[in-house]
């Protein structure tokens, strides 16, 4: 047996060996994990980095923001749009403390960003020097793994597990910590490899077959099941699998917030969104179906209702690739661990191909109800003021259902939800489990990026819009394509309505007086148009669209005009309210 030459190897190995920075090391990982675009801010404690990445235009996009909250949620965009890992940057102290709202949004809504900041020197640390705040302690509880590094021979390794972390299983936010002086440090680059394997990290559980076959004879026997699917399909890539179940079963599926867009909203499986403002039938027949089959949700409290009230007389499947939500809220009869990718075909293999005729009629017949009573008022009103469903509609005869919708949070994110029409899977961006006024102008960017041949349409209210309304100059600077509704009701109109329905219409400092907005926007060299009457807005919509670049359309809508149906808090979700 021939014997290698060491002292070749040896020789090889060092060719392939270079002096580099831990600044330039933070580069490279990034060039090798294909994250063509960055967002954040420059700072002291990061400068070093954003000095590396000056030579490095061509291979990296970095966008500039207003504020570091404005860089999370810009990096949430483009993740949710693109399914590839956000990054943002920031620097030390407030820098990294700004990034924590965003942080938590994506850890609870399990989106897959990697936060880089900037730390003081290592022997500074726990001294109260100048912009340092313990960000690892701090950001713990609401990142998926965070790791601080104070020597730069760590970089390459700890940006592979932060990658591949943040990716893998139950995508979610990882934030790497680097102190100045890891990051000026030279030390022998031997390259960069991915991470494929964590010892003691399972990112994807091992499917159970026998639960896949309990699971099956539950769906053959139902009489009146129910699918509920969330963001799960989404993230799992799992939507051509998921309407192939659905359609071979012929199950009636209702989606939560973030799963909007798995199926197009037309389908005729698809009988609409369940919770706290979804649509009526899915809601009440929840309450009456004798299988609930649960896929890639976790029974959020706005999902639910009442617990002790939330289908008591049913059997339960639930389909999730994180095992701690099994169990967690609502007890199953047959959990199925798994990426849905995987196990949703094995399950449509076993299941029989069925139709289920009369249990869907019930559906349509509670449908027609609320379309009568609710949907079709507030889409097609005929007199008083502008309605949000109004506009939505309009906007849908303009988009054709193929627009990317970012909303913000309140009655302009419930209008938005419950009305879009979504032709396409990641087409709905809104926060979800957090519920973060502000989330969708710096969304947008990210959204955008993360498609840049869609359009991109942000939904927002007046109080949410200002809570992160400089990211204009974002916007402004970089000159993009995005188009801006803001509808107008002079309200934090989510509590208004709280206050009216709940405290006696005691409208305790939810009134708002706002900016001149298309101003504004004219100070960011952002076309625009505000308009009040019903005549003017198909006409004003259509001119949005018909303008190249951005625009920001104000809508004045009615102070007073509220989201139903609505579950009370409190109430169990047969409970909801037309009216």
């Amino acid at each position: 047996m021939e014997i290698p030459d060491t002292k070749t190897n040896e020789k090889e190995d060092t060719r392939n060996v270079r002096k580099i920075s831990g600044a330039l090391a933070v580069i490279e990982a990034l060039v090798a994990e294909e994250a063509d675009v960055i967002f954040g801010l420059p700072g002291g404690a990061n400068l070093a980095i954003y000095d590396a990445l000056f030579d490095y235009e061509q291979q990296l996009k970095h966008i500039l923001v207003r504020h570091e909250q404005g860089g999370i949620h810009a990096a949430q965009g483009y993740a949710r749009t693109s399914g590839k890992v956000g990054v943002v940057f920031a620097t030390s102290g407030p820098g990294a403390t700004n990034l924590l709202t965003g942080i938590a949004d994506a850890m609870i809504d399990s989106t897959p960003v990697v936060c880089i900041t900037g730390q003081v020197f290592a022997h500074l640390l726990g001294s109260d020097a100048f912009q340092e705040t313990d960000i690892v302690n701090m950001s713990m509880p609401v990142t998926k793994w965070n790791y601080q590094i104070t020597n730069a021979e760590e970089i390459p390794s700890v940006l592979a597990k932060a990658f591949y972390i943040a990716r893998s299983g139950r995508p979610g936010p990882v934030l790497i910590d680097i102190t100045k002086n890891a990051q000026l440090q030279e030390f022998d680059y031997r390259g960069y490899e991915k991470c494929h394997h964590i010892r003691s990290y399972r990112p994807r559980p091992i499917v159970r077959e026998q639960y896949i076959q309990q699971a099956a004879d539950l769906i053959n026997t139902a009489k009146k099941p129910l699918i509920v699917w969330g963001q799960g399909v989404i993230l799992g890539g799992a939507e051509n699998e998921f309407k192939t179940f659905l359609e071979k079963s012929g199950i009636p599926g209702a989606w939560t917030l973030l799963g909007a867009g798995a199926i197009p909203s037309d389908h005729a499986l698809n009988v609409g969104m369940l919770g706290m403002h979804g649509n009526y039938a899915p809601n009440v027949l929840t309450n009456e179906c004798d299988l609930l089959i649960a896929i890639g949700m976790r029974f959020d409290d706005r999902v639910t209702g009442r617990l002790d009230r939330y289908a008591k007389q049913a059997k339960v499947i639930h389909l999730d690739i994180d095992p701690a939500e099994i169990d967690k809220n609502v007890k199953a009869t047959v959990p199925v661990w798994g990426d849905c990718k995987e196990t949703l075909p094995l399950l449509t293999s076993l299941i029989d191909k069925r139709e289920h005729k009369e249990w869907l009629r019930q559906f349509h017949a509670l449908y027609k109800e609320e379309f009568e009573t609710v949907i079709y008022p507030e889409l097609n009103p005929v007199s008083g003021e502008v309605t949000m469903g109004e506009v939505i509609r309009i906007l849908n005869e303009c988009t054709k259902g193929d627009a990317v919708i970012v909303s913000d949070v309140g009655q302009n994110q419930m209008t938005a939800s419950r009305y879009a029409k979504l032709n396409h899977t990641r087409s709905k961006v809104t926060s979800g489990g957090l519920g973060t006024m502000g989330f969708a102008l710096p969304a947008a960017i990210g959204a955008k990026y993360g498609a840049p041949e869609r359009t991109v349409v942000v939904i927002a209210g007046d109080g949410g819009f200002q809570m992160n309304i400089q990211e204009l100059g974002t916007i402004m600077q970089n000159s993009l394509d995005v188009k801006i509704i803001i509808l107008n009701n002079r309200f934090l109109g989510m509590v208004r309505q709280w206050q009216e329905l709940f405290n006696d219409r005691r409208y305790s400092f939810s009134d708002m007086e706002n900016p001149d907005f298309v101003a504004v926007a004219a100070a960011y060299g952002i076309s625009g148009r505000c308009v009040s009457e019903r005549s003017e807005l198909d006409g004003a919509i259509k001119d949005m669209f018909n303008n190249k670049g951005p625009y920001l359309l104000e809508v004045m809508v009615g102070k007073e005009n509220n989201v139903f149906p609505m579950v009370p808090q409190g109430a169990g979700i047969s409970e909801i309210r037309l009216r």
